[in-house]
C-alpha cells in the first residue's frame, strides 16, 4: 500500500477508469481532470506541492500537454511529470525530456510500468527530504548563542578560545554533554580569520557510516544506490573556513583514516571519483568521551589524534560552575518570554535555592528545557519551585548534590540565601526579628532582601519596628 498522492490528466474515459482503479486499490489518493484548461486554472491557484506525481497526457483536443508541463516547470511546481500518448514520438519524447518530465510512457502500458515508476519517485523525495534535513543541519552558520557566565571557570574557557582562535591550529573541545562545546567552537571561529567563511558543522554520531561519509567529502551520480545527482559535500562546502566536528570519539575507524589524508594532506576524494581536490580548511571537534583512553583502546587513530588535538579546551561541567546557574537561568528565561510573548519578572528563592542545588547532570541543556518546562506550566509572571521538573525528582532538603560524608557542597551565595530565608520563616517574616537573629543591621536586611529577590517574603511592616 501507497501513503501518496497521484493527479491524472487526461481526456481518455478508458484510461482515466484504469488508472484511478489501480491506483486507489494500493490506497493511491487520486485527483482526476479531463481537460487540459481545467489542469491549468488549478495550476494558477493552487500549488501542487502536495501531490507526488502527475500523470499527463500529452494529445489533448484542448491544451497540448507538452504546454502543460512547460507551464509547470515555469511556476517552479516541485511535482515529477510522466507524459503519456498513444502516439509515440523521438521528436516528441525528446522535447518532454529537455522540458524536465520525469518520464515518457506510450500506451497501453501495464500497471507495473506505473507502479516502478511511482516507487522510483517516492524513493526520490524521501532522499531529497532527508538531504534537505540534514542540509539544514549540517549547513548551519556558526552559533549565535551568548556566552553568559560570572565564574572564573568559564571565564578562563573563553580568553582561552579567543587567544586560540587567532591561530589556524585544529582544536578539540571536551566536555560533558550539554556543557556548550559548539558556542565555544562558534565563538572561536567568529573571532578568527576565517570569520568571513563559512561555519559548517556535523554531528558524526548520529549518521552511519555511509552517509556521514557522502555528506563529509560528497558524491558524483551513480556511486551508489540513490545517488541520482551530483552532491557537493562538507569538506568543499567549507574550503577557507571551519568545520566543526562534533562527537569525533564516535566516528569509524574507516572514516577517520580518510579524514587523516584530508589533514595531513589537504586532499579528500569524492565517493564515486577517482581525482583528489585539494581545500584549505580549519578543523575543529569535540566529544564527550576520553580521545586518549579511545586511543589506548586502539578506538581512535592516534595520528588522527595528534593532527585534531593541536589545542584542547575541556568546558566544566555546570555542577562545576554553580555561580553560572542564575544568570544563565535568567538568560534563558528572558528568551523564551520573548518567544512565549509572556513577561516573566523572576524566580522565587527556593527556585534559586534548587536550580543552585541540583547537579544538573545533562548541564547547560537541561537546565534551558527545565526552564522552558517551568515557564510553560507557571500560571503567574513568577517561576517557582514547584514548576521546575527537578523539584519531583530531588525534594529541596536533598537537592544538593552529596558527597561521600553526605555534606551539601553549594556556593557561599547560596547557604546565605537560604539561611536567610530559614530565619524570616521562623520569625513570620519578621525583618527586625530576623535582623537581630542573623546579627546584622536592618538596612543590611533590606539590601539582602532586594539583592535576593525576596522583598515579598518579608511582612509588609513589623509590628515591633519603631
Amino acid at each position: 500500500m501507497y501513503d501518496a498522492r497521484v493527479i491524472i490528466c487526461d481526456d481518455e474515459v478508458e484510461i482515466v477508469r484504469y488508472l484511478n482503479k489501480i491506483l486507489t486499490t494500493r490506497g493511491l489518493e487520486v485527483e482526476i481532470f479531463t481537460s487540459g484548461e481545467a489542469l491549468l486554472r488549478t495550476l494558477e491557484h493552487r500549488a501542487l506541492e502536495e501531490s507526488d506525481l502527475l500523470l499527463l497526457d500529452v494529445k489533448m483536443p484542448d491544451v497540448d500537454g507538452i504546454e502543460i508541463l512547460r507551464r509547470v516547470k515555469e511556476l517552479k511546481l516541485e511535482i515529477p511529470v510522466v507524459m503519456m500518448t498513444a502516439f509515440a514520438s523521438i521528436s516528441s519524447a525528446i522535447e518532454a525530456m529537455k522540458l524536465g518530465a520525469y518520464d515518457y510512457v506510450t500506451k497501453p502500458f501495464p500497471k507495473e510500468k506505473i507502479f516502478g515508476i511511482l516507487d522510483k519517485v517516492l524513493e526520490r523525495k524521501e532522499l531529497l527530504k532527508e538531504n534537505s534535513a540534514l542540509k539544514d543541519e549540517l549547513g548551519k552558520s556558526a552559533p549565535s548563542g551568548y556566552l553568559v557566565y560570572t565564574s572564573d571557570a568559564f571565564r578562563r574557557v573563553h580568553e582561552m578560545a579567543v587567544q586560540v582562535a587567532q591561530s589556524d591550529a585544529n582544536v578539540v573541545i571536551l566536555g560533558e554533554s550539554g556543557t556548550g562545546k559548539e558556542l565555544i567552537a562558534g565563538l572561536i571561529h567568529s573571532v578568527s580569520p576565517r570569520k568571513e567563511q563559512r561555519f559548517l558543522s556535523i554531528n558524526c554520531a548520529t549518521l552511519s557510516d555511509t552517509l556521514l561519509e557522502s555528506q563529509l567529502f560528497g558524491h558524483v551520480r551513480g556511486a551508489f544506490t540513490g545517488a541520482v545527482t551530483h552532491q557537493k559535500g562538507l569538506l568543499e562546502e567549507a574550503h577557507n573556513g571551519t568545520l566543526f566536528l562534533d562527537e569525533v570519539g564516535d566516528m569509524s575507524p574507516a572514516i577517520q583514516a580518510k579524514l587523516l589524508r584530508v589533514l595531513q594532506e589537504g586532499d579528500y576524494i569524492p565517493v564515486g571519483e577517482t581525482k583528489a581536490r585539494s581545500v584549505d580548511i580549519r578543523f575543529l571537534a569535540a566529544t564527550n568521551k576520553d580521545l586518549e583512553e579511545e586511543v589506548r583502546q586502539k578506538r581512535f587513530r592516534e595520528d588522527l589524534f595528534f593532527r585534531l588535538n593541536v589545542i584542547s579546551i575541556h568546558l566544566p561541567p555546570l555542577r562545576e560552575r554553580a555561580e553560572d546557574i542564575e544568570p544563565l537561568a535568567r538568560y534563558f528565561l528572558h528568551r523564551i518570554s520573548q518567544r512565549m510573548k509572556k513577561e516573566f519578572v523572576n524566580f522565587t528563592p527556593e527556585a534559586l535555592l534548587l536550580m543552585q542545588s541540583y547537579s544538573w547532570p545533562g548541564n547547560i541543556r537541561e537546565l534551558e528545557n527545565a526552564i522552558e518546562r517551568a515557564a510553560i506550566l507557571a500560571r503567574g509572571t513568577v517561576i517557582s519551585a514547584e514548576n521546575l521538573p527537578v523539584w519531583k525528582s530531588a525534594p529541596l532538603a536533598a537537592a544538593a548534590e552529596q558527597r561521600g560524608d553526605g555534606e551539601r557542597l553549594l556556593p557561599l551565595e547560596a547557604v546565605e540565601r537560604e539561611h536567610i530565608l530559614h530565619v524570616l520563616q521562623k520569625t513570620g517574616c519578621n525583618k527586625s526579628r530576623t535582623a537581630k537573629i542573623l546579627n546584622i543591621a536592618r538596612r543590611t536586611l533590606d539590601r539582602k532582601l532586594e539583592e535576593y529577590g525576596m522583598q515579598d517574603k518579608a511582612a509588609p511592616a513589623d509590628a515591633d519596628d519603631p
